[in-house]
């Protein structure tokens, strides 16, 4: 019997977890697998979901993750749940979206001690654009600091979501996970009903690269079925292919049969090239097979998505070039929100332009190409898109500061400006409002929340929050405050272009774009914090920040010191000078000729400096 004769459809549910970060979603994730026994003990362990190192380390979901679950109800009966584990950063909502694609319905998990947060309302949002049914979750709710009727009071305020029979649980404990099983079997509808023996019509809404078996897709069956040996075709790459093997996870994959109306789960064909598979296409039957029963229309995909922050990634050894441009199309197979394009540097050689959602993203892809693909690489100082205004009057768009046009050719330059949300507890206001001036940020409203928050509306320049602003939020709030942002609109901006110059040779990977008022404390900071990476030479190395030919900064690495005079003993000080004179002239000539290796550490430090 195949999981489609258990499950007919009226008994699938298709849900996904969403929430803030550190609200608790992946621990509730592993309560829902213990409590329906998908997960023996022995083998259950703490984020079992969260597969990846990078996840464990830093506590976040990076990646979605699908699990079938059994369960029967109360009244006896046997539900299929596909729940879908999303990550709560902001950087990641695209993978939230993909998710939401594949579900009819979502538990919103809320923190019973903290309340709504910036990414909660963001997520929710998401779910209400697909109009998913939403399942209002308090966790935490055991902790003495939990106030949940306050936080009721603030959804159904905020959100007009009714609270009135929202579940009080505790993902560490286990509190309340049996109520909550049997609110998403009654409240979240099935998939709508259709005919299995229907033209197959699948939404593709992940993807991975197996060494092994090549390309794996994650579907949501919408219409028909799959079975091994089918011949499917994606309708937008036109690729056809034979089904070799298709199933769920639980978590780990099952190999099925085959796949009915409703289902969640994988095939793998003979797919071996990254571009055969285009995320939010539609699997449906072989071109052969849709001549004799008609023309079948493609699913609505995903919206496209575009990178707010773009950086360059170089491989240390330029040998290593096409390994890195494999690495990252493999990457952009399991992450669509990349985005990649090749690019050169003077200093730097050949390398990849790599447009990211944020400034995590653009870490997490660095850790994964390091980790996963045992890349050595660097990466350059992240930047937005400027639009200029030549005087020719042609528009270009920029976001490499080493194409930053002649200054005297410029007309003006327009900066992306965008619209931020940013909750914090009344107490901190004044600190955050001192932080949002410092990054050129305007206030354009203040709400009032309950529980003794605020929601304070601002335009902030994009390029001012993509590096250190989260950061320095959660550090002058205590962690309590949070925020979100989309990209608004553009606006005209005195950027110019921060060079920095390392033994008078300028370094591509440490320029960048930066307003006329942060030029000289972002080149000061550089200079500062590189004369700290870069180890010492034997002559001394000049760091120096410039704008067009003024310096703006100078930082000097102290040359490594050999006492040439350590063999005199006494004798006329004419003998050391003629040895302090040699040695200087060895030091110039080597001065002239010599190379300063930057080291790998020196790029990252950079991405972390602070303007203040």
């Amino acid at each position: 019997m195949n999981q489609q004769d258990k499950n007919p459809v009226k008994h699938i549910r298709n849900f996904s977890i969403i929430a803030h970060i550190d609200h608790g979603k992946s621990t509730l994730a592993d309560r829902l697998m213990e409590h329906t026994q998908t997960v023996s003990s022995r083998e259950m362990k703490e984020q079992l979901l969260d597969d990846m190192d990078l996840e464990r380390e830093r506590g976040i979901t990076i990646k979605s993750h699908p699990v079938t679950l059994q369960y029967t109800s109360k009244a006896g009966e046997l539900y299929e749940l596909n729940l879908i584990d999303t990550p709560g950063h902001v950087d990641f909502t695209y993978e939230v979206s993909r998710s939401l694609a594949a579900c009819e319905g979502a538990l919103l998990v809320v923190d019973a001690t903290q309340g709504l947060q910036a990414q909660s309302l963001a997520n929710v949002y998401l779910a209400m654009e697909r109009d998913i049914e939403i399942i209002p979750v308090l966790n935490k709710a055991d902790l003495p600091a939990a106030d949940p009727e306050k936080v009721k009071q603030q959804i159904e305020d905020i959100l007009a979501i009714d609270t009135s029979e929202t579940i009080l649980c505790s993902a560490k404990t286990g509190m309340g996970i049996d109520d909550l099983l049997e609110q998403i079997v009654q409240k979240i509808p099935p998939p709508p009903v259709s005919s299995k023996d229907a033209p197959l019509r699948a939404l593709v809404f992940d993807s991975h690269y197996d060494s092994y078996r090549g390309v794996q897709c994650y579907i949501r069956v919408v219409e028909g079925s799959v079975r091994c040996g089918s011949k499917v075709e994606f309708i937008a790459t036109g690729k056809r292919f034979e089904v070799q093997d298709l199933g769920i996870f639980c978590p780990r994959e099952k190999s099925l049969k085959e796949l009915g109306p409703g289902s969640v789960g994988y095939i793998v064909g003979n797919l071996k090239q990254t571009k055969d598979v285009k995320i939010g296409d539609t699997l449906t039957i072989d071109s052969t097979l849709r001549a004799k029963v008609g023309p079948v229309a493609p699913l609505a995909g995903f919206r496209e998505i575009f990178p707010a922050v773009y950086a360059g990634i170089y491989p240390v050894d330029s040998n290593d070039f096409s390994l890195l441009k494999d690495a990252l199309e493999r990457l952009q197979l399991n992450d669509p929100a990349l985005s990649i394009e090749q690019e050169s540097s003077h200093t730097l050689g050949f390398g990849m332009r790599g447009g990211f959602l944020g400034l995590l993203h653009l870490e997490i892809t660095f850790e994964r190409l390091s980790r996963e693909y045992d890349l050595d690489i660097i990466t350059t100082s992240p930047s937005v898109i400027y639009k200029m205004q030549l005087a020719s009057g042609e528009e270009v768009e920029i976001s490499n500061p080493a194409h930053y046009p002649d200054p005297t050719q410029i007309s003006f330059i327009q900066e992306p400006w965008v619209k931020a949300h940013v909750y914090t507890p009344s107490d901190y206001l004044g600190a955050v409002m001192n932080l949002s001036m410092d990054k050129r940020g305007e206030l354009m409203k203040t709400e009032t929340m309950p529980l003794e928050r605020l929601v304070l509306t601002y335009h902030f320049p994009l390029g001012e929050i993509i590096t250190d602003f989260s950061d320095r939020l959660k550090s002058i709030t205590q962690g309590y405050a949070s925020f979100d942002y989309q990209v608004d609109h553009y606006s005209k901006a005195d950027i110019i272009k921060l060079e920095i110059r390392v033994n008078d040779e300028p370094v591509d990977a440490f320029s960048s774009l930066v307003h006329r008022s942060k030029a000289e404390r972002r080149g000061r900071a550089l200079c500062d914090k590189l004369k700290d990476v870069i180890p010492p030479q034997l002559f001394k190395v000049p760091i120096q920040a410039a704008v067009g030919g003024k310096i703006l900064a100078r930082e000097n690495i102290r040359a490594l010191s050999k006492d040439v005079t350590a063999k005199c003993y006494g004798g006329d000080i004419s003998r050391k000078r003629k040895l302090w004179e040699k040695q200087k002239k060895g030091k110039k000539k080597m001065k002239e000729i010599g190379k300063v290796t930057i080291p790998q550490q020196a790029f990252m430090e950079v991405l972390k400096i602070q303007d203040n």
